[in-house]
């Protein structure tokens, strides 16, 4: 086998590789022997077919099994002879072959980077953690009560009011057009809770029961659905029953109804899942601080490639949310290449940070082991009751989504041996201080 390197540029590599046409040959004669030993042709015993039979009946489907295994192993042994790692699967592109010549290729192959982490010690980061408090406790209890609020039929013959709860029927249309989503049966609509489109709710206000209303709204500038935002809308809303919601009260009973003994062991378990969300938010707050450092610290060259593969899967999830109508408000007049140009830099980013990563977790021998695998493929089965059986063997049977699972637990490692190394301080916030969205923090690597 011959390999002469053809093109150097950056990160990328180029070689035209020449394989032998005896080397070809003697795999061919090999692959049909061991055919021959086992194959049932009308006239001759298994072991005894003459070789140019077996040639005329599967030398064809042969010499594309050689070829293809040829190029695998050749291009295999190239880049590990000169130690290059590829970031994505490299290309191959045969120019010459013909039965009883020389095979050759191009391989073009992008390379993984160089990565030199920092020295994590000269990292300054800051905790923001809340403590849970007892009007925190009581906020969460209200909340529940709230969620087990029912609603009643009113008896009286009177026109609805602010507060009231109507059952309501709709249709709506945009230039004449009845467009998805603009018509519902049955729905129960909180008069004053701003659920439609501002205007809507407030025209439904002293209508009667069995009354029907013409109401029209124009759609804000800035809706999520673009077939709908700024556009004048009429809506056809038939009221067919007022009700008023009945008040829950905080007390035992109300515990009783969440499977729990009493008040006191309900305001334990709010108290205990406040403190588990609090963490989970300064853990991601941290983390959030924590890669905006590394990708301002690290500035090496990406493979191209795997940018592109990123760039497409954040794409896709875009084109995906336009088609549903639930597109990020904060694209709302902008054109197309800068969205582009806004996620490729995104793209970048995720790259980038997933290189760093990998490298760290690669030089510090940081693994997954498969019993933490276990725990997330259990954790992630109990997301579905009945079908925990199926799930946990969906990610058994797929190696792609069992990589993804096991994706996010190497990167929360990696996170965490970086955190014992960094000077990270504490500071102590109000939990509305802890939620609110810092300032020049782009978010997680898989979420930046």
């Amino acid at each position: 086998m011959q390999v002469i390197e053809t093109r150097t540029e950056g990160l990328k590599r180029e070689f035209r590789v020449v394989v032998n046409a005896s080397d070809i040959q003697a795999k061919v004669t090999d692959r049909l022997e061991e055919i021959g030993r086992t194959a049932r042709l009308p006239g001759f015993r298994p072991g005894r077919v003459p070789m140019p039979i077996l040639k005329k009946r599967f030398g064809s489907a042969v010499m594309g099994e050689v070829l293809e295994r040829a190029v695998s192993d050749s291009s295999s042994q190239a880049m590990i002879e000169r130690g290059l790692r590829p970031a994505v699967t490299p290309k191959v592109d045969i120019t010459s072959f013909s039965e009883g010549k020389d095979l050759e290729y191009t391989l073009a192959v992008e390379l993984l980077p160089d990565v030199r982490p920092v020295n994590f010690a000269d990292l300054a980061l800051e905790r923001v953690k809340a403590d849970v408090t007892d009007e925190e406790v009581d906020r969460g209890l209200r909340r529940i009560a709230e969620g087990q609020r029912r609603t009643e039929k009113i008896a009286e013959d009177r026109p609805a009011q602010k507060s009231d709860i109507l059952l309501i029927g709709f249709a709506g249309t945009v230039d004449g057009k009845a467009l998805p989503g603009m018509a519902a049966q049955d729905h129960k609509l909180e008069l004053g809770s701003n659920q439609f489109v501002a205007g809507f709710e407030e025209q439904l206000i002293g209508r009667g029961p069995g009354t029907t209303a013409d109401v029209k709204v124009t759609f804000p500038q800035e809706y999520m659905n673009k077939d709908l935002a700024g556009k004048d809308a009429a809506f056809t809303v038939t009221v067919k029953e007022i009700h008023r919601a009945i008040t829950v009260t905080v007390d035992d009973e109300l515990a009783k109804t969440m499977g729990l003994d009493d008040l006191d062991t309900l305001k334990k378990a709010v108290r205990d899942q406040l403190g588990r969300e609090f963490s989970k938010m300064s853990r991601q707050r941290l983390k959030r601080q924590l890669l905006d450092r590394l990708a301002a610290a690290h500035d090496f060259v990406v493979p191209q490639g795997m940018v592109d593969l990123e760039f497409d899967a954040i794409w896709k999830t875009v084109e995906a949310e336009r088609a549903q109508g639930t597109s990020d408000p904060s694209l709302v007049g902008k054109t197309d290449d800068e969205i582009k140009a806004d996620f490729r830099a995104i793209a970048e980013r995720r790259v980038r940070l997933g290189l760093l990563l990998s490298e760290v977790g690669r030089l510090n021998n940081i693994q997954v082991t498969q019993e933490e695998v276990n725990r997330a493929i259990l954790e992630e089965a109990r997301r579905f009751p009945g079908q925990e059986r199926k799930v946990a063997e969906y990610f058994r049977n797929s190696p792609e989504a069992l990589a993804q699972l096991r994706a996010p637990l190497f990167e929360d490692k990696v996170v965490d041996f970086i955190l014992e190394i960094a000077k990270v301080s504490e500071r102590t916030v109000t939990s509305e201080e802890l939620a609110r969205e810092p300032e020049g923090e782009p978010g997680e690597l898989g979420k930046s």
